[in-house]
């Protein structure tokens, strides 16, 4: 079996969800220490048309959910999102990453030619699994991890590239 596809997914996807908690905690300490609540971090935004903190994270974990199943041929879990407190945000990235590593990297083979749909508000595409990966899912889940570490960084949370790498 070759594990490229689950390798640059499930690998990946643990790697920066694991990195986006870290930096979460570092948005619970930073209010915390400035004597403000950490709820107005998770309104935060960085344009008024930008999705606020709370929805990058949903997006960035719907995201990962999202390609290891369909990348897998197995059911897409149902996560509600109804997350308001940096608890329930750290609550909802433990419960992507336990199903992230649930699925077995056996199911990622023949990925990269399976047939995946998706619906992108009101189309919907199908592309090759490979495409799928590298086209869609690791650009969507690097765009709102990135845009939740911009928001802290913006809001004065002491981030760095090292956070937003995660540990080696």
């Amino acid at each position: 079996m070759n594990p490229l596809m689950y390798d640059a997914s499930v690998k990946v996807f643990q790697r920066s969800l694991t990195a986006l908690d870290t930096i979460l905690d570092k948005a619970g300490a930073h209010a915390a220490a400035k004597g403000f609540d950490v709820a107005v971090l998770l309104g935060a935004r960085l344009a008024p048309d930008m999705f606020a903190l709370t929805r990058q994270v949903q997006i960035a974990c719907d995201t990962a959910k999202g390609a290891a199943a369909r990348l897998a041929g197995v059911e897409i879990p149902k996560h509600e999102d109804t997350e308001t407190t940096l608890p329930e945000l750290k609550a909802r990235i433990a419960k992507t990453l336990a199903f992230v590593g649930s699925v077995p990297a056996a199911a990622f083979a023949g990925s990269e030619d399976r047939e995946v749909t998706l619906t992108l508000r009101k189309r919907t595409v199908q592309m090759r699994g490979a495409t799928y990966l590298f086209e869609h899912a690791l650009p969507n889940l690097f765009f709102h991890i990135t845009t939740a570490y911009a928001i802290l960084r913006h809001n004065g949370v002491e981030i760095g590239k090292a956070d937003y790498l995660g540990p080696r």
